[in-house]
């Protein structure tokens, strides 16, 4: 029983240091995202920096991508640029593997 609890425990652990993983990726992609579009605003690197913050933040909402898209739709549109929901998703993915990337080498 002991060989059980023991492989129970490891698939555990597995789980919460997958779960780590995939939160700190998606935290950084948000980061690269909100970074990219502070640049189209026009914004200080101060204020770009804040900007991002702020994306990173709107993830922590509800589950999936939609808190975050949402929010930068609707600062996009308030900034006048034209950016599309597309673009924002094949960003999303984009800073995704770049993200994962980063975190690979220690960055």
């Amino acid at each position: 029983m002991t060989n059980f609890n023991d492989r129970e425990k490891a698939y555990e652990a597995k789980f919460a240091q997958d779960e780590q993983l995939r939160f700190k990726v998606e935290a950084r992609r948000d980061k690269l995202l909100g970074l990219w579009l502070a640049e189209k605003m026009g914004k200080s690197s101060d204020e770009a920096a804040e900007y991002a913050k702020e994306v990173v933040i709107s993830d922590l909402k509800e589950a999936g991508d939609e808190d975050v898209i949402a929010k930068v739709l609707a600062d996009i549109e308030t900034a006048g640029l034209s950016i599309t929901r597309e673009e924002i998703v094949n960003k999303l993915s984009e800073y995704m593997v770049i993200a994962a990337e980063q975190l690979e080498v220690g960055e």
